[in-house]
Order: structure tokens, then sequence, then C-alpha cells
């Protein structure tokens, strides 16, 4: 079990992580900060479990452990983000938030594969980030994706992802998250 002192820690660090680098943008009209923010905003509106609104505001963390801006996708490079941020956060948060963020760009894959007309509500970045990760996924992909018990939770974390990149929107705070952040830790 993680300790409350260790807790503290690890969320002063992401607080620190958010703050000094949420400015980023990455080829969306929002900056991390913003989209992490808002993604979190949707899943609590649908009622999300704690577990998956951390998931939704801490999804792309990988984005700024790399200090990649926008221009990785335009440069043909597939960052693997979705591996980074699940395995950083594994340090402290069990796989109730760390596996639908690992798989939220395969869920991205899937939808395209089964859902043509998903592909028309991707954002730019979207479409190009797809490319390099693979399109749509293959019958056999689809297959071991739905087999994955952490597949339903990460589409609804990817249906919160794609909602969350609106520019100007009212949401809480990071702060605001501390505690739900803190009680999932251990």
């Amino acid at each position: 079990m993680t300790s409350r002192p260790a807790a503290d820690a690890f969320v002063a660090e992401l607080t620190d992580l958010f703050t000094r680098l949420g400015n980023l943008r990455y080829g969306e009209d929002v900056s991390q900060m913003e989209h992490a923010l808002q993604t979190a905003h949707h899943a609590k509106l649908d009622d999300a479990p704690p577990s998956l609104v951390a998931a939704a505001l801490l999804h792309d963390v990988g984005h700024l452990l790399q200090k990649i801006g926008e221009d990785a996708a335009d440069h043909g490079v597939d960052t693997r983000h979705e591996h980074i941020s699940a395995g950083y956060l594994a340090r402290a948060f069990g796989p109730e938030v760390t596996e639908p963020i690992r798989l939220h760009v395969a869920a991205k894959r899937y939808r395209v594969a089964v859902d043509p007309a998903y592909l028309d509500r991707l954002s730019r970045a979207s479409l190009q980030s797809l490319a390099l990760q693979g399109g749509p996924m293959s019958p056999d992909e689809v297959e071991d994706f739905l087999a994955n018990p952490w597949a339903p939770s990460a589409l609804r974390l990817r249906q919160y992802d794609e909602a969350g990149k609106a520019p100007d929107a009212d949401v809480a705070a990071f702060a605001t998250y501390h505690d739900l952040l803190r009680d999932l830790i251990g």
C-alpha cells in the first residue's frame, strides 16, 4: 500500500508536470492541459467511476513526458504516448487507471474499423496520428481488442478524448482532481 506522503508526492509531481508543460500543443486547437481537463470533465458528466475520470485526466501524460510539441506526427513519428503514459502512471495507479490509457489508441483504431463514419468525426490531428498508429484494426486485431477486459473502459475514454478538444471550454482546474488522484494511488 502506498503511503499518504508518497501519494501526495506523486500528485505533486503530476501537478508540476502539467503546470510546466501543459501549455504544449499537439496539433489540436487546445493545449495538453485544456485537453486533459476537458476529457476528465466529459468523464465526470458521464458518471464514470473515479478511476476512469483519472484515466481521462492523465491519458496523454506521455506527451508531456516526451516534451514533444505538435510536430511529432508532422515528422512521421508515432510517439506511442499511450504506452509511455501507462508505464509512468503504473508507478502509482492500478490497472483500472492505466489499462484504459494504454488502450485508448487501440480504441480509436477499433472504432474506425467497425464504424467507418467515426473517421469523419476525427480531428485533423487524430486522423494524422491514426495513420501513424496503424490505421483501422484488422479483423484479428478487433477480436483481440474485444477480448481484453479493459476494452469497454478504453472505448469510454476514447469518447471523452474526442469530446475534449473545444477551444475556450469552461472546466474545473487540475487542482480539483487532487483528492480523486490521491484516493486512487495505492
